[in-house]
């Protein structure tokens, strides 16, 4: 299976961490946030590996190289004049991805996910299936509801979660985008709207690193767990 790994955005609001650092190369518990989610995805049977970049691709290019000392093809797609947000880095390498089944992860999140319980995953005609979290502070109001069979819609009611930024998805959940710059969200809401997408519901350990003050107390909480 393979995965594409979102790794591209400019991270304004980790300033001024990310003015020399792409966001996924910051350490989290000793190491990038993007080196643990490649040894996790490796471990978990991913055998191809899709890195998008734009801001300071350069430094990703060197980082992670053809992939030989992760045991994982790497290949890099650049995005010229980018980022292309997430839904337009999908577009992007569309022809890289193939027609199978894969899995996404932003690569400006932590979590223990176990990305195993997606790699064995059937759609069965789904567009995609989101890791979803409960609704975090920054986020009250959640992305999409959960219904008892697993369908995601924005209806109201019922128990709504926050979307991981963690996903099985069909290619295809793209196909008849034509801008070259969007995001995720739109079409998955399509998705969702046309009853073609599912959910699971992960307790364990995520974070969203999208500030410097949520990076530097998860680094905290993780130096204090040792």
């Amino acid at each position: 299976m393979k995965a594409l790994l979102f790794a591209a955005g400019l991270g304004t609001r980790l300033r001024p961490l990310t003015e020399h650092t792409p966001k996924p190369l910051l350490p989290v518990g000793g190491k990038p946030m993007l080196q643990w989610h490649i040894e996790r995805l490796v471990a978990a049977g991913v055998s191809d590996l899709i890195i998008n970049s734009a801001w300071l691709a350069e430094q990703i290019d060197q980082f992670v190289g053809d992939g030989r000392r992760f045991g994982v093809p790497v290949t890099v797609s650049h995005e010229p004049g980018g980022p292309y947000d997430t839904g337009g880095a999908i577009r992007h390498c569309r022809s890289q991805l193939g027609n199978d089944p894969f899995l996404v992860v932003a690569g400006d999140i932590w979590t223990t996910f176990p990305f195993a319980d997606l790699t064995t995953l059937q759609l069965n005609g789904a567009l995609g299936c989101l890791v979803m979290v409960n609704n975090p502070a920054q986020h009250p109001t959640g992305d999409f509801r959960l219904h008892e069979d697993g369908r995601l819609t924005r209806l109201e009611g019922g128990n709504w979660f926050t979307y991981s930024g963690i996903a099985l998805l069909s290619p295809a959940v793209v196909d008849g985008c034509d801008e070259q710059v969007f995001p995720l969200r739109e079409p998955l809401r399509a998705a969702a709207s046309a009853g073609r997408l599912r959910g699971l519901v992960w307790q364990g350990e995520w974070e969203d690193v999208g500030t410097v003050e949520r990076y530097n107390a998860l680094n905290k909480r993780l130096d204090a767990q040792g």
